[in-house]
């Protein structure tokens, strides 16, 4: 599946409406981001069940203030519209699959629970 552009009028839908949605903060300037992006459409080829959506920082300022974006790229994973993961720095092509493996492998009854009693 193709990546997503997240903009402050999707990313709403984006989230609540799929199950797991992996997003990729990232700005035109910045080495890493041009480096992971590859990664993340390669990724995004090979799970096709997943949404990928990108967020560019520079355009969508008030995204990146509302997910408290400091360093890019960041990437931030939301299964059943609840955030499960997030990192700061790009993730190696290794590791991503993997990742994808574990996000899909969580048990969402227990997040639930363990995201109630914060």
């Amino acid at each position: 599946m193709a990546v997503v552009v997240a903009t402050r009028e999707n990313i709403e839908a984006l989230v609540e409406d799929n199950n797991i949605v992996i997003f990729d903060f990232w700005a035109p300037w910045c080495g890493p981001c041009k480096q992971f992006a590859p990664i993340f459409e390669t990724a995004s080829e090979s799970h096709p069940d997943i949404i990928f959506s990108k967020v560019n920082t520079e355009v969508e300022k008030e995204i990146a203030a509302h997910f408290s974006i400091r360093s890019i790229p960041t990437i931030m994973v939301f299964r059943e519209s609840m955030l499960v993961f997030a990192q700061p720095g790009s993730i190696p092509e290794n590791a991503i699959g993997e990742l994808i493996t574990k996000i899909k492998a969580l048990d969402m009854d227990e997040v639930r629970k363990t995201k109630g009693k914060s």
